[in-house]
């Protein structure tokens, strides 16, 4: 068989890989679309659209964009599920990032996006473009980005791939973070095997901006100019995410997948913001786009579709570091630190000016015009490369509905309870101290205090800035609340459930620092959606932070799908992340975080959790079966209110929540605070007291003479409580369980608190 060399953008080929760009050898009779990842329907529904053949140039945009990462062809038809509107909402799916309303004439800009493969792959630069990409979703939007968090998910630390990609990613976060100057205030890690081959790089973003500065990422006015700002194109990141994610992990390197990820410049990044917030304070922007996953031709057909135009793109124009780049590889390119204007004529000279003060690139790469079309051209007035209908790019996309199975021994799994299944510890103290760890090894590495607006930093239940008008500076009184949340362990067992258990969690989380929810943003990382569980997990899922959302008042304005997330064909546990904004309506004091107080009476407000099953003590003895906990929606409304009000009106000094279990919260408490405790647990209580898991269920510290109104407010709300014991002393003491009881030193449980990452990571990371 006579064989053609060509240099083709992968996505996926006949066998079923799918990389990064890489100089291939296909068979003459393969057609060239497969290579691109296009399937033979997608290929055909293409020459329908353009009523022809398409050329190499026009394959290779549709491949990019109509990839999954870009598409979400698996995911759209159940997201529209979910509830987007609300009375703050300025913004919701579709834009760059969720915008609501906080009053005062301000807007918050969120969004959390995934840079999972990337990372997987190059630790470091992964987790650093991830940050890069999701700043300029913010300050797309006219938002100046003033916080990031960062939900971590990484295999065990006693795998030394696991410990490579851990350290690679914390250091790509501090190192890209730290130096474009945008706090890193919170997030999340967990280490789990699950996550062994296939880490979870989840980066949230949030940015504060004047309502009248709202801009969107949409082209008008044919004859305005289409003009590419900050770094200029190279070959990395040519089918970067937009490949990448599509893309699982098998048995051989993945050295070919190198080029797929992006390098990042954090000081660029940080030129590019100063210059692009003047120049929309200016107005001299009419829509601006990032240039992320497919790159330029996202960027054009984007905003040329929303803005019912079409876009004339000259090739010759975008400068280049690298010589010799063929169309396809500058129109695709996902090299980072890009952005896209549209700008009226009569301000170009204005544009170029701020641009050469802030010392980015600035270069006139396009023209809007009428009628809709795409164009690609090699120069100004030259040879026309390609031509395709700008919206047929993304709104004509493939939109599928996958088969979805649930799996056949659910019903076996659901019956087979922890509580039933396992003997109950013989050392609850030792399991105590085996489940918790502090998270400080890696927040410390990241700058949490720059622009002086975080009131409560990492290692919280939730972070808390100051409100600050983002024109004048002035403070407003208020703040703004930001938390992430997931659980794998319950969405592994039940992933409605569990997911929806997840956003109560997120909002309960908002209780403990004072503030009421105003809306969420999502990242759904699952498996390979051919598999037929996989894409009944990701439908459950949605369902669930659907009935959740909408009883909780949380609307969704925007998130991310990342799938594919697989090894040698195992998926990873379903894994939705979720991170809420909320708003503290008076911030006239930190909020009492999480810690004792000496002499501090304890109050548990709640229901007792119902089950050990999705329990990580359970996980620990690895019983991965049984179904998660129950949740009551209204109850747990009720009970975040109350105790969102009890916080506001300074009636807690300690309060922590008990998502993880009452046990490892009242050990957390104590290894933060140094503070002991003495807790009796109701008469036969059993060890599913200690490490049951709920998100319904609050720790309070109450001084004694606010104990009174504590339970009078619990009372009338109707809302379970129960006295625990007293905060003091040097030792932690559980009494009163059915079996063995809880008696560590107080410095016992610092010292496992402390020493578990470093023992295992060392003292820090190095970054580059």
């Amino acid at each position: 068989m006579c064989e053609r060399r060509t240099t083709v953008m992968s996505g996926r080929s006949a066998g079923g890989r799918r990389g990064g760009r890489y100089s291939a050898t296909v068979p003459a009779d393969e057609p060239i679309h497969r290579a691109l990842g296009l399937t033979d329907d997608e290929a055909a529904a293409i020459e329908r659209i353009l009523g022809r053949r398409p050329n190499h140039l026009e394959l290779a945009m549709y491949a990019v964009m109509w990839s999954e990462h870009c598409s979400y062809k698996s995911s759209r038809l159940h997201l529209r599920r979910l509830p987007t509107e609300g009375p703050a909402v300025l913004v919701g799916p579709g834009e760059n990032a969720g915008v609501v309303d906080v009053g005062d004439g301000i807007a918050v800009a969120f969004r959390i996006e995934s840079h999972n493969h990337p990372s997987a792959i190059e630790p470091y630069q992964g987790a650093a473009t991830g940050i890069g990409g999701i700043l300029r979703d913010i300050f797309t939007m006219g938002a100046r980005p003033i916080a990031l968090m960062d939900p971590l998910r990484f295999g065990p630390l006693s795998d030394a791939r696991s410990r490579w990609i851990a350290e690679g990613v914390v250091s790509g976060i501090s190192g890209y973070g730290n130096s474009v100057g945008v706090p890193t205030v919170g997030g999340e890690v967990v280490f789990d095997d699950t996550y062994r081959d296939n880490p979870l790089v989840n980066v949230f973003c949030l940015g504060v901006m004047p309502t009248d500065r709202l801009v969107l990422g949409r082209a008008s006015g044919p004859g305005n100019l289409a003009v590419l700002l900050g770094a200029s194109t190279g070959r990395d990141g040519i089918g970067g995410v937009s490949v990448l994610a599509s893309a699982g992990f098998g048995d051989e390197d993945d050295a070919d997948k190198r080029p797929s990820v992006q390098v990042g410049d954090p000081f660029e990044e940080k030129r590019l913001i100063e210059a692009c917030l003047e120049m929309l304070d200016a107005d001299l922007v009419v829509g601006i786009q990032d240039l992320g996953g497919a790159g330029l031709t996202c960027a054009t057909s984007e905003t040329a579709s929303r803005g019912g135009v079409g876009m004339d793109v000259y090739v010759s124009e975008v400068p280049r570091r690298e010589p010799g780049m063929e169309p396809f590889e500058v129109m695709t390119s996902e090299s980072q630190e890009r952005m896209l204007a549209i700008v009226e004529p009569d301000d170009l000279d204005a544009v170029l000016a701020i641009a050469e003060r802030w010392e980015i690139n600035a270069a006139v790469v396009g023209t809007v015009t009428e009628g809709g079309a795409l164009r690609v051209l090699d120069r100004p007035g030259g040879e026309v490369l390609a031509e395709v209908p700008a919206a047929s790019l993304h709104e004509d996309a493939p939109l599928l509905d996958r088969p979805r199975a649930e799996p056949a021994d659910r019903a076996a799994r659901l019956a087979d309870a922890a509580d039933d299944a396992l003997p109950p510890p013989d050392d609850p103290g030792a399991d105590l101290l085996d489940l918790v760890f502090d998270t400080s090894w890696i927040w410390r590495q990241y700058d949490h205090q720059l622009f002086l607006n975080t009131v409560e930093g990492p290692g919280g239940d939730a972070a808390v800035l100051r409100l600050k008008h983002p024109t004048t500076g002035a403070d407003t009184g208020r703040g703004l609340a930001l938390t992430t949340d997931g659980n794998h362990r319950w969405c592994a067992l039940d992933p409605r459930r569990g997911t929806a258990l997840t956003v109560a969690e997120s909002v309960l989380n908002l209780a403990c620092v004072g503030a009421r929810p105003l809306a969420l943003v999502n990242c759904l990382n699952f498996g390979n959606p051919e598999h037929p569980e996989v894409m009944w997990q990701l439908s459950e899922a949605v369902d669930g932070m659907a009935e959740a959302a909408r009883a909780l008042s949380v609307p969704v304005v925007g998130g991310n799908v990342s799938l594919y997330n697989e090894t040698r064909g195992r998926d990873i546990d379903p894994t939705p992340v979720v991170a809420v904004v909320g708003l503290v309506d008076r911030l006239e004091a930190p909020p009492p975080g999480v810690g004792l107080v000496e002499g501090t009476r304890l109050v548990a407000l709640g229901a007792e959790p119902d089950t050990l099953s999705g329990s990580a003590w359970a996980w620990r003895r690895g019983h991965r079966a049984g179904a998660p906990p129950a949740l009551d929606l209204e109850a747990h409304r009720a009970l975040c209110e109350l105790v969102r009000e009890l916080v506001a009106d300074g009636l807690v000094l300690g309060v922590h929540d008990t998502a993880d279990g009452l046990g490892p919260a009242l050990v957390e408490m104590v290894a933060r605070s140094g503070v002991g405790a003495v807790v009796r647990a109701p008469d036969g209580a059993g060890h599913r007291w200690l490490f049951g898991e709920t998100p319904s269920r609050f720790v309070l510290a109450v001084d004694p003479a606010a104990l009174g109104e504590v339970h009078r407010r619990h009372t009338a709300a109707g809302v379970p409580g129960a006295l625990l014991g007293e905060a003091g002393g040097d030792r932690f003491v559980v009494e009163g369980l059915a079996g063995p009881g809880v008696d560590l030193a107080v410095a016992e449980v610092v010292d496992a608190w402390e020493g578990k990452l470093p023992a295992l990571l060392g003292h820090g990371t190095t970054q580059g």
